[in-house]
């Protein structure tokens, strides 16, 4: 009797392991995501930091000086992961990677959430300041239509009710343009392309991450953007001399070197929790960046906080936040 009960008590076992396992790969796919929007919060400030020094503060133009601090802070990047991938031995991993479907696919979105979203995002702030950071925000409601077409992830009413909250967020934020910023609307538009190209990215990483080492592949993201910007775009938008007044000037390259650890750190993150949790969840928690990069502008930067910017933030988070979760749930805990 007792062996028959020990093979009946065997599959029950096995059963509430697996959900253990599971919900512990859950949980680590959140923690990702959460730490990606606070360091990418942090990179954010960084950025704005090194642009208010010279020679990038009296740059001529408004494109030079954004892709040059693009460019080399996605270079910074991914020396920072070369550092850390050779330690963990993977460094043959980045050319094998490049070789298969998947990473050839993510080379795709690499070229989406890099050249064309960073460089667009660090316009945005260089236009309308911390107002591009909860528009950039906006996408995670691409990312989740996206995953919709794409991949087949059919979103729940709740996801729906949390994207439009997103949107809602945006058109709060953009309802009064800040004085002093003649640019702002122009600002707006390049976040909400930043929003559009991060969205597709994160498509491509979640069907690309999920096969291919996080670490390599972020490596890869962060290298390939970089030098696309330092010897593609820059030169076109003439930004040489600027680059090359930056790299001797000292001050800023610390900022950026900084940024650039910032930036490793919450990619490296949002792809791990893309793979773990699925786009949709991942690029809303990301998106917390909102709260957090305005934040930060406003306590070291100066960022005059206004009523539209303080309520759409909330707006965006918010969204941000029943996209991931269903409220319900931590009632429902705490009444158990």
């Amino acid at each position: 009797m007792n062996s028959e009960k020990s093979v009946m008590q065997t599959p029950i076992s096995a059963e509430t392991k697996m959900k253990t396992v599971g919900k512990k790969f859950h949980i680590a796919g959140i923690s990702n995501g959460l730490i990606s929007g606070l360091t990418y919060g942090v990179y954010s400030t960084l950025v704005m930091i090194a642009s208010g020094f010279d020679p990038l503060v009296s740059a001529a133009g408004f494109l030079a000086a954004p892709f040059v601090c693009s460019g080399l802070n996605d270079l910074f990047a991914g020396i920072w992961l070369l550092f850390y991938n050779a330690k963990q031995g993977r460094l043959k991993e980045l050319i094998r990677t490049l070789k298969t479907k998947p990473g050839k696919l993510l080379v795709v979105g690499f070229l989406l959430g890099g050249p064309i979203a960073n460089g667009a995002y660090l316009v945005g702030l260089a236009m309308a300041g911390a107002y591009a950071i909860p528009i950039s925000a906006t996408c995670s409601l691409f990312g989740a239509l996206f995953s919709w077409i794409f991949l087949k992830q059919r979103p729940t009413k709740r996801v729906v009710f949390g994207m439009v909250l997103c949107v809602f967020g945006a058109i709060i934020i953009n309802w009064v343009a800040p004085e002093g910023t003649p640019n702002f609307t122009m600002g707006i538009i390049c976040a909400l392309i930043a929003a559009v190209a991060w969205g597709l990215e994160g498509v491509f990483s979640s069907f690309g991450g999920a096969m291919i080492d996080t670490d390599v592949a972020v490596n890869l993201r962060e290298l390939i953007s970089g030098l696309v910007v330092l010897i593609l775009i820059v030169p076109i938008v003439g930004g040489m001399n600027l680059l090359g007044g930056t790299l001797t000037a000292g001050i800023p390259i610390i900022w950026l070197f900084l940024s650039g650890l910032s930036a490793a750190v919450s990619f490296v993150c949002w792809y791990k929790a893309n793979s773990m949790v699925g786009t949709a969840i991942g690029m809303s928690l990301n998106v917390t960046y909102a709260f957090w990069g305005v934040l930060f502008c406003v306590l070291f930067l100066g960022q005059t906080l206004t009523a539209t910017i303080v309520l759409g933030s909330i707006v965006i988070v918010l969204g941000a936040i029943i996209v991931t979760m269903n409220p319900l749930d931590l009632i429902r805990k705490g009444d158990a």
